[in-house]
């Protein structure tokens, strides 16, 4: 499988087949990794107490000190540690940023800490100096060999390769290649899409709208059991967990998996099906996180909103679609005919608009939608609904 890993790039990540001498070679590997982590930590917290700053060079002097003392260390390849190195200063860099902006505790991004064994997932990332392909096999620094199962050819030569093990124990390696425009016949259409928990995207063309799945609602009576198993055999603090306790925690994390690759799947499909038919999309710029502190909080977790809004967003880029984001404030009072705002808002049990100046008669959504298109300027006719002082419009980045 694919997903876009920026403007430039993109990623596809491969299942790794491991034999037991790769895979207790990768385990050390990431110990290593983890212990340098766990130094940079320490470290920053030291040189905060005494007031002085440390940045991602010092530490990398540190580690070639760290290796010269530790033979153990030095055993392993200095490319993942320098890296992990790199994601430390990423992480520390994004939290003190968002100290300085001000960000609410709630959404701010914590610290970095300690990772612990057993808890951390093991992530190995190899620059191009790390890794190399020969024969169809992934050759990493430090005599690592693992074999991917090629589901698909690589599009160009990879430039990075990060190497990472998931909840349920399966090991992948996602290669970062240079992203290849996929153009698609033009079309001449455009669409609108507001984002709801009812439906998922509720659009200006009927066959377009996407019905909420309910993926979670289906496995929650499955996942509950999991959960109640693991409630019976959880261990005491500091006690390792039992077979049945592994093996409930396996399930659930499988269960977890399954349904998060459903959503997936479903958002992917239905904005491949969008971009093919409408050559101009104009999306919601909408921020899901306040429903869930809302009676829908389950309704709209399940409904994945955010994860669609992405796939749409990365598949538009893809396909060189015209996408743009829309600001969404008032877009349920605004009407989609004449621009004209009701004077008070509309309770979400209201499910129809209905226009007091011009007399427009619609659900409440798909007005949106038709204010989405009017706001993006992709209907000439409709472009004095923009209200541009007010509702501006960005184009997706």
């Amino acid at each position: 499988m694919s997903d876009s890993g920026g403007i430039g790039n993109a990623r596809y990540t491969y299942r790794l087949r491991l034999s037991a001498t790769a895979l207790r070679a990768l385990l050390a590997e990431w110990s290593r990794c983890r212990w340098v982590w766990n130094q940079c930590v320490a470290e920053s917290r030291r040189a905060h107490a005494g007031g002085e700053k440390i940045g991602p060079a010092v530490l990398d002097k540190k580690l070639t000190g760290w290796r010269g003392e530790h033979d153990w260390l030095r055993a392993g390849a200095s490319v993942p540690q320098q890296q992990i190195i790199r994601d430390f200063g990423r992480s520390r860099a994004k939290a003190v940023k968002d100290i300085k902006d001000r960000v609410p505790q709630r959404r701010r991004a914590g610290m970095p800490g300690f990772k612990k064994k057993d808890i951390a997932g093991p992530t190995l990332n190899y620059t191009l100096r790390g890794f190399r392909l020969v024969d169809g096999r992934l050759h990493l620094a430090g005599g690592v060999v693992v074999r991917p199962a090629w589901s698909r050819e690589l599009p160009a030569a990879p430039s990075s390769v990060r190497v990472y093990r998931d909840s349920i124990g399966h090991w992948y390696a996602s290669f970062v290649v240079p992203a290849q425009a996929q153009p698609l016949p033009a079309t001449g259409q455009a669409i609108g899409i507001d984002w709801g928990v009812k439906e998922i995207a509720t659009t200006t063309s009927d066959s377009h709208d996407l019905p909420h799945p309910g993926w979670g609602k289906k496995s929650a009576a499955k996942l509950a059991r999991y959960q109640r198993m693991m409630a019976r055999r959880k261990p005491k603090r500091g006690q390792p967990g039992s077979r049945g306790y592994q093996k409930a925690k396996r399930k659930a994390a499988r269960l977890h998996n399954k349904v998060a690759r459903q959503r997936q799947d479903t958002a992917r499909k239905w904005a491949k099906a969008v971009v093919r038919d409408f050559d101009q999309v104009a999306v919601e710029d909408f921020k899901p996180k306040f429903l869930a502190k809302t009676t829908m909080a389950r309704k709209a977790a399940d409904a994945a909103i955010g994860a669609t809004k992405t796939a749409m967003l990365e598949m538009g880029r893809k396909h060189g679609r015209d996408v743009r984001l829309v600001y969404p404030a008032h877009t349920t009072m605004d009407c989609r005919m004449c621009g004209a705002r009701a004077k008070h808002r509309l309770p979400l049990s209201e499910r129809t608009y209905w226009c007091e100046h011009c007399g427009h008669k619609s659900p409440r959504d798909k007005n949106s939608a038709g204010v989405m298109l009017n706001r993006a300027g992709f209907l000439p006719a409709g472009v004095d609904c923009a209200r541009p002082g007010r509702s501006p419009s960005n184009r997706a980045a």
